[in-house]
């Protein structure tokens, strides 16, 4: 089963358009979600078949405005429930879909990492609005939860219950000047997945997948300026890893 997928149940919150993708985006009143071209079933790193060898074999970050955010109706989800940021881009308006809970039993985790230095995330910040690949090293601008110094300020993992996560997330966006998205692309249209950390899982079906410099998250550029991150792993990984990304 798909792990993302368009629901016409999703409870919305939209933001009005602006001229300036810098623009203090509001989030505004909540109402229902419609169907939009971008919202296709992609594959999470989860749910790909046993067989399949590499780490992410595309990871990069999509910049841009939110337009909206929206939440998966907890009672009619698949097999992981989400957050959906909704960005607008110059290719059209993309999908972000964020893990945070799952009724197979994995718990997922959260942290907000605050007052990211802006010199380290200059080159990221600088990029027009769109995806763009980064290749998996120090100097790309990917994360690595463990390697980044843009994420070294201390802060605790929390467990999500779902709302409390989504409850963080949508403060943090709200009155967002621009958005940064790292992950990998959808499979068919425009969206990215993966964006939690990839890399730390112990022995099973999916350590084949695990990687250094292929994290996902969420940088947020507030209306201040301050950029903060939103980050999610699942509660197994571990976070002390090798050069390949597997559990010391």
């Amino acid at each position: 089963m798909c792990c993302s997928r368009s629901s016409s149940n999703d409870q919305a919150i939209r933001a009005p358009s602006l001229s300036s993708s810098r623009s203090a985006v509001p989030i505004i009143a909540a109402r229902p979600l419609p169907e939009t071209s971008v919202s296709r079933p992609v594959t999470d790193r989860r749910t790909i078949r046993a067989g399949e060898t590499m780490p992410l074999t595309s990871y990069g970050v999509l910049a841009g405005r939110l337009v909206r955010f929206a939440r998966e109706d907890p009672d009619d989800f698949g097999s992981w429930y989400h957050g959906k940021m909704y960005v607008a881009a110059p290719a059209g308006e993309y999908e972000g879909a964020v893990d945070v809970s799952t009724p197979s039993g994995i718990p997922v985790e959260y942290r907000e990492v605050r007052y990211l230095d802006a010199d380290l995330f200059a080159a990221t910040a600088a990029l027009a609005d769109g995806w763009h690949l980064l290749e998996k090293t120090p100097s790309s601008g990917a994360l690595d939860y463990i390697r980044s110094q843009l994420l070294t300020s201390p802060s605790l993992w929390m467990e999500s219950t779902a709302d409390n996560a989504l409850d963080l997330l949508e403060q943090l966006l709200t009155y967002s000047r621009r958005v940064y998205v790292f992950g990998a692309p959808y499979d068919e249209g425009l969206g990215v997945h993966d964006i939690h950390y990839n890399q730390g899982d112990p022995p099973g079906e999916f350590q084949h997948l695990d990687g250094i410099w292929q994290d996902g998250g969420t940088i947020i550029e507030r209306p201040d300026g301050e950029l903060v991150a939103f980050l999610t792993k699942f509660k197994p990984q571990v976070l002390l890893t090798d050069d390949d990304g597997l559990p010391l």
